[in-house]
């Protein structure tokens, strides 16, 4: 098959089957393999073995790099993690992979592999760099008859880059496969609430056990709490919701007390170093308003958009702001430390951003966003999308667009009965523990419009 075509404009049809986020994502890709079968017969794990395979024997080959030709010079990368959500069989021969690496460098490429060959016999055929810090050099599309074909991101619709404004509808699936349970356990999962921008219907849910709603003391969140034995080892949690979800922009809010969030949290803490920050950035800043907007960009300017070593993922503010690199979660956890640290209150929501390219299909796991207080109202940002796609990041400073589930806000969410670690730090994936020790389940996002 001439892969080129592909590349260069020729549609191809879309079997991936629905994403399976594994929440304790390991380097050994084998290790996480997911055993489900496409519209081919190909195993998904096959194609996660395969492209595993090849990555580890070429960076052997190459004396500890994974070298790929990129942009006249060539790379050398190490492997972070292989998409497991977008693993895709196109024909019953050719494959598609979506990998994760880290150059010598420092930046972060997400590459696109496509595989020939059957199970057992795979091979790679083209590679190709898609991100560069999260940041796309090009673009799928799906056309109406479900095939999908490469756009350039110049000029791409506010969809295809991830919006959809005004108003969305869709259901939405939330799965846990819980793992081995020898003793006593304990989980605790997010209840999404309606709200005057999301209304949220739960049509469905099935547990393996007795369970509690429990509300969080913090910032009044709704939590699915269980308690658990050997019985319910390998079983799933699976919950359905209808969501009606309206774009948000700036709006007030009575009921929340701005000065609340100003308080610090446990991983974003009142620190000297985030002063500093602002005082460079806000010199000849007067109105909130103009502050937070001063805020942000430094945020976009300074920060990368990257999953790799110890530390990203947990919302640490300090930590962010040593490193300069991370996901979403600390993206905003670094805004919430700036935006406090000049006299704005600011706080922080998890949940899901559904995909607008498309009408059905897994989700690549959480996303969460921030908002401030300035001239009465609060204003949404996203900052890491932002950082993504430059030309919407005017957009997202004072909107959310309505393809996406919120649940929970606040961070620190205090319940009872509470985990062994204390406050819950942010809560989209669930909590886990196992005879008290914190412990991995394996998560599934998915969708459907219509």
């Amino acid at each position: 098959m001439d892969l080129k075509a592909v590349l260069t404009g020729r549609s191809f049809v879309q079997t991936a089957s629905a994403v399976a986020l594994v929440v304790c994502l390991a380097f050994g890709v084998l290790s996480c393999k997911k055993k489900e079968e496409g519209r081919y017969g190909v195993v998904t794990g096959d194609i996660g073995d395969a492209i595993a395979l090849h990555i580890a024997a070429q960076t052997r080959a190459a004396g500890g790099y994974f070298k790929l030709p990129f942009d006249d010079k060539m790379l050398e990368l190490k492997l972070v993690r292989i998409h497991f959500e977008y693993l895709a069989t196109l024909s019953p021969t050719l494959h598609f992979a979506c990998v994760d690496l880290v150059g010598a460098d420092g930046e972060f490429y997400d590459v696109d592999f496509y595989l020939e060959g059957r199970p057992g016999s795979m091979k790679v055929t083209e590679t190709h760099v898609h991100k560069i810090n999260g940041q796309p050099l090009y673009l799928w599309d799906q056309t109406p008859n479900k095939s999908w074909i490469r756009v350039p991101v110049d000029g791409a619709s506010h969809q295809l880059l991830g919006v959809i404004k005004g108003k969305d509808e869709f259901e939405f699936t939330y799965k846990a496969t819980l793992p081995e349970i020898r003793g006593k356990g304990r989980v605790w999962l997010p209840l999404p609430q309606s709200d005057k921008f999301q209304t949220i219907s739960l049509k469905s849910i099935s547990v393996p056990t007795a369970y509690r709603e429990l509300k969080d003391t913090a910032h009044n969140n709704k939590i699915l709490f269980m308690e658990l034995d050997e019985n319910a080892s390998g079983k799933k949690i699976e919950m359905v919701f209808d969501v009606v979800r309206l774009e948000k922009g700036a709006y007030e809010d009575k009921l929340l007390a701005p000065k609340k969030y100003l308080y610090a949290n446990r991983l974003i803490p009142t620190d000297e170093r985030f002063n500093n920050v602002v005082n460079e950035i806000l010199e000849n800043k007067e109105s909130d308003l103009v502050k937070a907007r001063a805020v942000y960009d430094n945020v976009i300017d300074h920060m990368r958009y990257m999953k790799y070593g110890e530390g990203w993922g947990k919302g640490d503010a300090i930590y962010a702001c040593n490193s300069l690199y991370g996901n979403c979660t600390d993206f905003h956890s670094y805004f919430i430390a700036l935006a406090r640290a000049a006299g704005i209150p600011a706080r922080f929501a998890i949940g899901a951003a559904v995909p607008s390219e498309r009408d059905d299909g897994g989700v690549d796991g959480y996303h969460c966003w921030a908002e401030f207080y300035a001239e009465g109202k609060w204003w949404p940002v996203d900052i890491s999308e932002g950082d993504k796609y430059t030309e919407l990041s005017i957009y997202y400073f004072g909107h959310h667009p309505a393809n996406r589930i919120e649940f929970t806000q606040g961070r620190d969410l205090k319940v009872e009965p509470e985990p062994e670690s204390g406050p819950i730090n942010f809560l989209a994936y669930p909590v886990l523990e196992i005879n008290g020790e914190p412990a991995c389940t394996k998560t599934e996002f998915t969708f459907r419009r219509g």
